[in-house]
């Protein structure tokens, strides 16, 4: 019972954090200048066709009136249709025009859906690089605070935390693929393209894991749990990977839970960079392309996995600790 009253507050937490989310965007995409309409049919349309347009679109109502029917839609599981990419996959363009109030444009559902499995896959990979790191650097340093282990930890952690990811994107590429010739990275065929990507969204998080780690693990060695253990005739390593480990996992899976959104931002920028056909190269598209549909939907998108991925953690780490109040 105590695990179903987390859930539930975290579910109503969920809503109205997505809700504040597809408000914010919404607006903010609604007052920004120019016109998204302009783009659509062309630099050269009359005003009276843009006006039409508009009109059809219900891009002239007020922002609630429309912020209303958008959850209107929402609410029924439609994310609308997008502005600029018609069922055939292209993009129009002015010279191209597919009329946007009509069926022939992309369902935006349909849109991420189809990018949606390469970031996950990606966001896979370099949390899983992440951790395996985290954990070979982070518990040597933990278990010898003050000695090499722990000035190595803290040397990794600060030339990691340095390096700008979109700098390191390009180095790797130049380096590894065209130089070397070992991993591809540009596009994607396979599993491999998705390695140097991992590599250089994993360096972002890394040092937060490392130094997570090594904190906990050598408070946790000062506990008396540890003292009776050897006490007891427990070998250290067993008291380190049953008791240590599983206590210190605790803030290990709080602080993964917050460097989703760092993750999820930084999938935009290598994505593109990458020219990785996921979410962050759709949304950098769709921004180029004023795709207010677009938009509205990755952000109600990303702010849902956020929420589900912060809900997993607290219910994990209530599991491990039920001495933690939510």
């Amino acid at each position: 019972m105590y695990i179903l009253g987390i859930l539930f507050r975290r579910l109503i937490q969920g809503v109205f954090v997505v809700l504040f989310t597809a408000l914010i965007i919404f607006t903010l995409l609604r007052v920004v200048p120019g016109d998204p309409v302009r783009l659509i049919v062309g630099g050269m349309a009359p005003d009276s066709v843009v006006e039409q347009i508009a009109q059809k679109m219900g891009l002239r109502d007020p922002i609630p009136v429309q912020f209303g029917r958008y959850l209107w839609l929402l609410g029924h599981g439609d994310l609308g249709q997008s502005y600029v990419r018609p069922k055939t996959g292209a993009v129009a363009s002015g010279a191209e025009f597919v009329d946007p109030t009509k069926s022939q444009m992309a369902s935006v559902g349909q849109l991420i859906l189809t990018r949606l499995p390469y970031t996950l896959q990606l966001a896979t990979c370099a949390i899983a690089i992440a951790l395996i790191v985290s954990f070979a650097i982070g518990v040597p340093a933990g278990l010898a605070p003050g000695r090499w282990p722990d000035k190595v930890a803290f040397f990794i952690s600060s030339m990691f935390v340095s390096i700008p990811s979109f700098w390191l994107a390009i180095v790797l590429a130049l380096i590894i693929t065209v130089r070397l010739q070992w991993l591809p990275s540009i596009g994607y065929r396979d599993l491999t393209y998705t390695i140097l990507p991992a590599i250089v969204l994993s360096v972002e998080i890394i040092p937060f894991l490392v130094r997570t780690l090594t904190v906990s693990i050598s408070q946790l060695m000062k506990e008396e749990f540890v003292t009776a253990g050897e006490v007891r005739g427990l070998p250290k390593h067993r008291i380190v990977s049953r008791h240590v480990l599983r206590n210190a996992s605790v803030p290990l899976l709080n602080l993964l839970g917050v460097q989703i959104s760092t993750l999820l931002g930084g999938v935009l920028v290598i994505e593109y960079i990458f020219d990785y056909p996921g979410l962050g190269q759709l949304t950098v598209n769709a921004v180029l392309q004023r795709d207010f549909p677009l938009i509205q939907g990755i952000a109600i998108l990303t702010s849902f996995i956020f929420v589900f991925v912060n809900i997993v953690v607290d219910i994990v780490a209530t599991s491990i600790d039920p001495r933690m109040e939510y």
